[in-house]
């Protein structure tokens, strides 16, 4: 078995998806060489992913995979798996991962895990567990194909440093012909938010908040934990707030250490996109809210009156 993890670089190093995917390569390896691919500028942002496993990366940066353009990138992306040979290929389940790890599949005729929580193996054979039926069941799936394609949940797997603190690099040139329909000009970035995929920590708001002028109760809260803003989907549609922040079956999944509702009912299509969080901490006013059947913790009252005394709480605590 040769295992692939596709990377995805932030500043100087990796994103912290890229890192448990490794995690899980490895988890799955037993001895088995894990490589790396990265779109990448520099050799630190490669070399650094060394300390967590990774046996190789191939670092590649040609202007038609600097596009942005998906199936250039995914066409780059199953040059490298034939050029060492793997046969299970590792994407994170975000953004990048489900518009890419697909077109991969299709060009290897691979089968395709979405969306994984648990790897396994028996002798070259990978299988995964997915949530289905909106995460009220799971199930375990594998492929029968020669390579198979994985996304896997963010914040689930756990990224673990090794005894190894260094992997080779190499400059990777794709083979397949791509052309450039599209070009990246430019970039805008939201300085200080984090993206609720990736956040150990989340605070969202629904309806219950009444408007858009009261959403800074949930961002005071966020900030004195150190933590993504999120939404349910009414406050996207009604223009409250960004649909990058929307949690749920048409917005993100989300797994992250403790998602704090504040005002949202627990609709089955946003349950469906955090129910699998470690610690869910409900706040609404209506008792039999169906966000109180998945909480761990609820607080039963008006986010108007709890929020301001939890965020003084946590800030007195946290200093922020």
């Amino acid at each position: 078995m040769s295992i692939l993890v596709v990377l995805e670089p932030h500043n100087d190093g990796l994103k912290r998806t890229s890192y448990e995917a490794i995690g899980a390569a490895v988890a799955i390896a037993n001895g088995s060489a894990v490589h790396g691919v990265a779109f990448a500028t520099n050799e630190s942002q490669g070399a650094h992913a060394g300390k967590y496993g990774l046996t190789s990366c191939m670092l590649v940066n040609t202007p038609e995979c600097n596009s942005q353009q998906s199936s250039n990138i995914a066409a780059a992306i199953a040059d490298a798996a034939a050029s060492v040979g793997a046969t299970t290929i590792l994407f994170s389940a975000n953004s990048f991962g489900k518009a890419v790890a697909p077109r991969v599949a299709i060009r290897l005729q691979a089968g395709l895990l979405a969306d994984c929580v648990e790897l396994s193996r028996t002798g070259d054979a990978v299988h995964a567990v997915r949530p289905v039926y909106s995460g009220k069941a799971k199930i375990t799936v594998s492929a029968n194909t020669a390579c198979t394609v994985v996304t896997l949940r963010p914040n689930v797997f756990t990224a673990k440093p090794t005894a190894s603190a260094t992997t080779s690099c190499t400059v990777f040139t794709p083979t397949t012909s791509v052309t450039r329909s599209a070009v990246v000009t430019g970039h805008a970035k939201n300085e200080g938010t984090l993206d609720v995929s990736e956040a150990d920590i989340i605070v969202s708001g629904g309806r219950g908040l009444k408007g858009p002028e009261h959403f800074h109760i949930v961002e005071n809260l966020a900030k004195s934990l150190n933590a993504a803003v999120g939404a349910s989907r009414a406050v996207v549609d009604a223009g409250w707030r960004p649909h990058r922040e929307q949690v749920g079956q048409t917005g993100k999944t989300v797994s992250p250490t403790m998602y704090v509702a504040c005002g949202i009912s627990g609709a089955v299509q946003h349950l469906a996109g955090m129910s699998s969080s470690k610690i869910i901490v409900a706040i609404n006013k209506d008792k039999d809210a169906p966000i109180f059947t998945v909480a761990d913790y609820g607080i039963v009252g008006d986010v108007f009156d709890v929020l301001p005394k939890l965020t003084a709480a946590v800030s007195a605590i946290t200093g922020k």
